[in-house]
């Protein structure tokens, strides 16, 4: 049986970039992302926003918090994971975030639609992290 776990989206920043450190030294950026549906039931044009947790990982992470701030657009490629944990009165959680492999800058600085060329290879708007995007063997301080 044939597996994917590959996900596409293009939303807008709720919140800048959170940057943090794993214990051995990795970056990791948490981003939120406001993705909007738009459709139509009985002639009235509706909208539904979904807001998806992302993580980007080493110079990923860096180039994010660098260059992107709240209401910022960005395609987002990546893949979903899901992390389960129990709370101190014994309840199990879990939750379904997107970690991605990479970003594009979308729209421009003030609100425009040009796109914006500030990768750290130079010229291109699109960051590909990289290196392994997937977490570290060791624990997240957060």
């Amino acid at each position: 049986m044939a597996e994917l776990n590959k996900v596409m989206m293009i939303g807008r920043l709720t919140k800048d970039p959170e940057v943090k450190y794993t214990s051995s030294g990795a970056a990791v950026a948490e981003l939120r992302l406001a993705v909007n549906h738009t459709y139509r039931a009985k002639d009235e044009k509706r909208e539904e926003t979904c807001f998806i947790d992302v993580n980007l990982w080493g110079r990923s992470a860096e180039t994010a918090k660098e260059y992107l701030s709240k209401g910022r657009e960005i395609f987002v490629e990546g893949r979903l994971q899901q992390s389960n944990w129990e709370t101190q009165s014994g309840e199990k959680r879990s939750k379904i975030r997107m970690v991605a492999d990479r970003f594009q800058f979308l729209g421009g600085r003030g609100g425009d639609r040009q796109s914006m060329a500030a990768d750290a290879g130079g010229g291109s708007s699109e960051y590909h992290g990289g290196g392994d995007t997937s977490a570290p063997d060791d624990d997240l301080p957060f």
